[in-house]
């Protein structure tokens, strides 16, 4: 895949997991207005290929359709805000801001469950009132970790049925 296709890959890829089909959305509209978008930004440039892509490399550790869902909210935050610093008058990129706001609004969930990591990224662990309050919730969280929600489900409502 060349750095030319990247956008549109990245983009792609966001689109089908927000769950917009081919019906909804205009793949070769979308083509000629990240190829307009890639003139503004002279993504021709030699340095683009420097260092290989940055943003699409992030997916491959991201298997699970729910977990991609929340890195592509992310990344589709980031192009947004990218976009803000753009010339909105232009409709190659009001047709592509569009589009990723439609897919945001989608997707409130995704970005709430990034901020969680982000926030727990943030946590001074060297802090002694943090580490009282980690050490208290330990337990919890190993049982959570051993005992997964829907084996614990399943149990209880089994459990449910033989006092019957």
């Amino acid at each position: 895949m060349t750095c030319q296709t990247y956008s549109l890959f990245v983009l792609s890829v966001i689109m089908i997991y927000f769950g917009h089909t081919a019906n909804s959305l205009n793949l070769a509209q979308l083509q000629d207005d990240i190829d307009k978008l890639k003139a503004d930004f002279n993504a021709s440039h030699s340095d683009v290929a420097d260092g290989g892509p940055i943003i699409i490399e992030k997916l491959k550790n991201w298997t699970e359709k729910n977990e991609k869902r929340i890195i592509l909210s992310q990344i589709v935050s980031m192009y947004l805000e990218m976009f803000e610093n753009t010339d909105k008058s232009k409709p190659h990129i009001k047709h592509i801001s569009e589009e990723l706001y439609t897919l945001k609004n989608n997707l409130p969930d995704g970005m709430k469950k990034m901020k969680d990591i982000m926030d727990l990224a943030k946590l001074k662990m060297s802090d002694f009132r943090i580490q009282r309050k980690a050490a208290n919730e330990l337990f919890s969280i190993l049982q959570k970790l051993v005992d997964p929600p829907s084996f614990k489900r399943k149990r209880s409502q089994s459990q449910r049925r033989c006092n019957c």
